[in-house]
């Protein structure tokens, strides 16, 4: 392949995050608004919603394609914030305890979930929909009449006639409980460059170990080690330079939460290395070879799918912990719609999505959320432009990802009924 055609291949594979790139360059240039402030912003996007949308990765490996039942998990993540708010525990325990308790919920939900999707082979995507529905009117019955109703309990979170809880309940003895972690009395939330630095040691350590202990040679490696050096000696200049003194103030990365997403994308990754991740992979190329194979089909799919409602749980509470407020009933609606949105910006498709690209599609994602109606102000003289512009794109680009689908899928079957 001529050096053309590599470009070609190139622009073909990743068209989709190269179009949203250009569209987040022109949405900062015409907002106006200053580097470090975008930035500031787009590193609280990401602390709130990576997790969500890595929970996607595992149902699409599995052949499950969008996961848009992730309402699930955001539901049984805000069920957690509730019962420890009611029990009026605070800080990290709180937060812990939560997550221990939305881990069992989503669990369960993921495990009914998966028995669902498995009676409707090949129409995971819009069951996994109409089952987000479905769960959030039992949620609100739940909430809203059975909690102070039949199960009866005295609460500041609930409404004035007793019977269900408020529209808002106010975390803040939980907010930035994780983001902002005192250890002997020093935040973790730290400055942009002394995030480059500890990141950058954190990285080469671990390649350094890959490279001497566990004998990898590979020049990927020593690739990663010379960026890991670099982000240390960029980290370390930045600091002390004066010219970026509003950055350093402004940007503000809390450790704790990117110590998590970096911890479960690892384990991702490690995951998809057991017997139990190459069998996801495996029912995901193929369901029958793979049921010839011995694979259990049906009990790989749900664990996928009880794996991925327990993440976008964990990750409903990381979201509302930054954010210091919840919303009880609308909170979680949109999750699916804007993490399925994220994922397929990044290059993800229904067939594959990788961690790059889900960590890809959340950042432009939200730099898009961030600057579209301020670029709209000053364009078009009317901020409603640019969130106009936010919905046709996170609902057209869902809409093309089905098209493409469906229409690989058509020729998939014309192929094999003509090798036949």
């Amino acid at each position: 392949m001529g050096k053309n055609g590599k470009v070609r291949g190139f622009l073909g594979k990743n068209i989709v995050p190269l179009l949203f790139a250009c569209f987040c360059a022109v949405g900062v240039y015409y907002s106006g608004t200053g580097i470090p402030t975008i930035l500031s912003d787009l590193v609280n996007r990401f602390d709130r919603n990576a997790l969500l949308v890595l929970s996607l990765i595992l149902p699409v490996i599995s052949g499950m394609g969008l996961n848009f039942g992730i309402v699930l998990g955001a539901m049984s993540g805000q069920v957690g914030l509730i019962l420890v708010s009611i029990w009026k525990i605070q800080g990290l325990p709180a937060i812990l305890i939560a997550m221990l308790i939305a881990m069992v919920v989503a669990s369960f939900c993921g495990f009914l979930a998966g028995k669902m999707l498995n009676q409707t082979k090949g129409q995971e995507m819009i069951t996994s929909m109409i089952l987000g529905f479905f769960a959030n009117g039992i949620y609100q019955f739940i909430f809203l009449f059975i909690a102070g109703g039949v199960i009866k309990f005295s609460s500041d979170l609930l409404l004035s006639s007793g019977i269900g809880i408020k529209n808002t309940i106010a975390l803040d003895s939980m907010q930035y409980a994780l983001d902002d972690i005192k250890i002997f009395g020093v935040s973790t939330k730290v400055d942009l460059f002394t995030a480059m630095m500890f990141f950058g040691a954190l990285f080469l350590l671990y390649y350094l170990f890959r490279v001497l202990v566990k004998k990898n040679r590979e020049k990927k490696y020593r690739i990663r080690l010379g960026i890991s050096a670099a982000l240390i000696v960029a980290g370390a200049v930045g600091y002390n330079l004066p010219a970026l003194v509003m950055y350093k103030m402004m940007v503000r990365v809390p450790i704790p939460t990117y110590l998590v997403i970096i911890g479960v994308c690892i384990l991702i990754q490690a995951f998809m290395k057991t017997k139990l991740g190459q069998d996801m992979r495996a029912v995901g190329h193929d369901r029958k070879v793979a049921a010839s194979a011995g694979i259990r089909v049906d009990k790989v799919r749900i664990q996928a799918i009880i794996l991925s409602t327990v993440i976008a749980a964990l990750g409903q509470i990381i979201f509302y912990q930054n954010l210091g407020t919840m919303d009880t009933y609308y909170g979680h609606e949109k999750v699916g719609t804007y993490c399925v949105a994220a994922i397929l910006i990044g290059g993800a498709s229904v067939q594959k999505a990788t961690i790059g690209q889900a960590i890809l599609g959340t950042l432009l994602f939200h730099l898009l959320f961030n600057v579209s109606p301020l670029a709209a102000q000053n364009m078009f003289s009317n901020s409603m432009v640019g969130g106009y512009f936010r919905m046709v794109a996170c609902y057209g680009i869902i809409a093309v990802a089905l098209i493409l689908h469906a229409w690989r899928s058509r020729v998939d079957r014309k192929k094999k009924s003509e090798e036949v």
